[in-house]
């Protein structure tokens, strides 16, 4: 059983849709090593606009246990806390990925990614 929680985002999860032999996927690299991982709301609404119909049915499938976590007030004070000290280095990032952080901060929890230009944040 895992006895470690990480926020897994959005790169996470396509790259274990897009990988044939889903053990070679990050994602189950992190089960390997006893991760458990949840998400963010903004990463549920991330997979689905770029989904196809055909591929709905996989994602409620790997989505229908996964915890999630709501995009809320703490939330957004990290994010507007993390946002001004991005601003201040003039290294903002897109929106969603900034959401997808404060959650992680929010809950205290660390951040899986394959967006190495986020991993520093």
């Amino acid at each position: 059983m895992a006895n470690k929680i990480v926020l897994a985002d959005t790169s996470i999860l396509i790259d274990y849709f897009r990988k044939t032999e889903k053990s070679k996927s990050v994602l189950i690299k992190l089960f390997n090593q006893e991760y458990d991982f949840c998400i963010s709301a903004i990463t549920e609404y991330e997979i689905y606009p770029g989904a196809t119909p055909a591929q709905f049915s996989f994602w409620n499938e790997v989505l229908r246990n996964v915890k999630v976590l709501a995009f809320d007030q703490s939330v957004v004070k990290e994010a507007v806390n993390i946002n001004t000290a991005l601003k201040i280095k003039r290294k903002q990032i897109d929106l969603a990925d900034l959401f997808i952080a404060a959650t992680a901060v929010a809950h205290n929890m660390p951040r899986a990614t394959l967006n190495r230009k986020h991993l520093a944040l």
